[in-house]
């Protein structure tokens, strides 16, 4: 029998906090040579402009077993239906039978708001109060809430996108949902400018900020724009920031925001400063000073994945949620 999971299923199961605390475990595990994470294969439906990725991982001390599916559809936001859409099969790792089938597209956007928390914890100053959020789509919430949960000082919070009315919509239901003040703004620039963290949430593949606009001491969490030929980063910020990935392989194979600047000779693969876990796990420091700027650049991982599905299915199964279903 295999546990069935809806989107409705998961969302009741798994919080912010909780899926911080586990993504930050597995960039620990994977630091410790106890983690497995092959590179994503990604298959172009050039036909439909979308995209598949396959992406399998193993945690051995979580004990979780996983691949995800993700599709990401641009054309999607004009039917009605998200731009990014997932399931995840969880596998068990002592045997190969499969354990659970999960809406994977909820899981998608929390682990990837927990990861950019944990890279905020490290990278971000721990005073840090205003933040500036670029893309209103269904990352962006489960963006602030990460910050939420490891910025103590979080109050204010800005938010731009292209269609003003969804940026008033974003803006006014994290008042209510999260206690902030949060307020829509008119360019992207008044939400970068004076801005502590910076998040970018786009489909945009041209850069969506000047890196003149950014303040000394700002941390970014670049997550928008997968493909070589995207990006949202202009060369200035690249130029300025100290630059942390999930995977260098991944990020130097995958985002036009380093691959493009480092063509042009603006930036070196040597720029890029660390991968996340390797801060996780102490081999180098994060932040290390007040003025520096930083700059988290994430493509994704399939631990985040693994981590936060086995959450997931250990509390579905503890809470009796989901139903059984032969196969």
């Amino acid at each position: 029998m295999v546990l069935f999971l809806s989107r409705s299923d998961v969302e009741s199961l798994v919080t912010m906090r909780e899926a911080v605390k586990a993504v930050e475990k597995a960039f620990l595990e994977l630091h410790e040579g106890k983690a497995v994470c092959p590179k994503r294969l990604i298959i172009s439906v050039d036909k439909h402009e979308g995209f598949v990725y396959y992406m399998p991982a193993y945690l051995s001390q979580t004990e979780s077993l996983a691949i995800k599916i993700v599709t990401q559809y641009e054309e999607n936001l004009k039917h009605g239906l998200p731009t990014i859409l997932a399931s995840i099969l969880l596998n068990d790792p002592e045997n190969g039978k499969p354990l659970a089938l999960m809406d994977g597209t909820y899981i998608t956007a929390t682990r990837t708001g927990a990861a950019s928390a944990v890279a905020t914890k490290y990278l971000a100053r721990k005073d840090s109060s205003v933040a500036g959020v670029i893309g209103t789509g269904g990352q962006a919430r489960a963006q602030v809430q990460g910050l939420r949960e490891v910025l103590e000082n979080l109050t204010r919070v800005k938010v731009y996108d292209i269609l003003p009315k969804r940026a008033e919509e974003f803006a006014y239901s994290l008042s209510r949902e999260l206690s902030l003040t949060a307020e829509a703004v008119g360019t992207s620039k008044l939400c970068v400018e004076n801005s502590d963290v910076i998040v970018l949430a786009t489909t945009s593949k041209v850069p969506v900020l000047d890196g003149d606009w950014i303040k000394v001491g700002a941390h970014i969490n670049s997550i928008g724009v997968v493909g070589p030929e995207g990006r949202e980063l202009d060369d200035k910020t690249v130029k300025r920031a100290k630059i942390v990935v999930d995977t260098a392989e991944g990020a130097l194979a995958e985002t036009g925001d380093l691959i493009i600047p480092i063509k042009k000779g603006i930036i070196s693969r040597n720029d890029i400063y660390a991968e996340l876990h390797e801060i996780v796990g102490g081999k180098k420091l994060g932040r290390t000073s007040n003025d520096e700027i930083t700059c988290w650049k994430a493509v994704g991982m399939a631990l985040e994945d693994a981590a936060v599905a086995k959450l997931v299915y250990d509390k579905a199964k503890k809470e009796g949620i989901g139903k059984e279903v032969d196969i």
